[in-house]
């Protein structure tokens, strides 16, 4: 059984912490590379990774010089993410649409949602940073690493507290040793894991 609620920017102190505390951290040990690695862990129709790739876009703007930086987004689900690679939503699903900023990203796509509302596309100049892959948490996965931050969240509530541990664990092998961790709203490490310290609100 899966559950695909999600949003864009959901849980918006997550977003915040990415673009002004994360990024700049890892971006004063990354020099030598410039190289930044993403992941989606349980990405459903999108809109996490393709939030997590604006605020990342949003984080490079202005520098110097270009840096290398990747979300890789995956669902157990292929039917979402199929529909997350094709990256149309409802217009009314974005938070602040209507503004130019934020335009930036989307472009009109043709007709319109059921509920009447216009269809838009991510820009094609977004979508390049992104892949797509169906993948299952506890089966082998084929990225190496190292990984610079995970967004795994609102999943491991519906796991036992040892597949958990079993997750958390396999997180800690594959992240680089200052990388971060994002999970739910709803759940912890209290029962996880000793890998991981807190540095914010459900943030690792």
């Amino acid at each position: 059984i899966t559950t695909n609620v999600t949003a864009f920017f959901r849980e918006g102190h997550h977003f915040t912490f990415l673009r002004d505390e994360a990024v700049p951290q890892l971006m004063k040990t990354r020099q030598a590379t410039r190289r930044l690695r993403i992941w989606s862990a349980a990405c459903s129709t999108g809109q996490e990774p393709y939030s997590i790739a604006i605020t990342m876009a949003r984080a490079m703007e202005g520098l110097a010089y270009p840096w290398d930086w990747k979300v890789l987004a995956t669902d157990i689900d292929s039917n979402v993410v199929a529909r997350a690679q094709a990256g149309v939503y409802g217009a009314s699903e974005i938070p602040g649409y209507e503004t130019a900023e934020m335009r930036r990203w989307f472009q009109r796509a043709d007709g319109e949602t059921p509920e009447g509302t216009a269809r838009v596309q991510v820009s094609d100049a977004l979508r390049k940073a992104l892949y797509f892959r169906v993948l299952n948490l506890f089966h082998q996965w084929p990225m190496q690493g190292p990984i610079d931050v995970i967004f795994c969240r609102n999943v491991v509530i519906y796991f036992s507290k040892e597949d958990r541990r079993e997750l958390f664990n396999r997180f800690a092998q594959i992240m680089a040793p200052d990388g971060y961790l994002f999970i739910g709203h709803s759940e912890s490490m209290l029962d996880g894991t000793d890998k991981f310290e807190a540095v914010g609100r459900t943030i690792y």
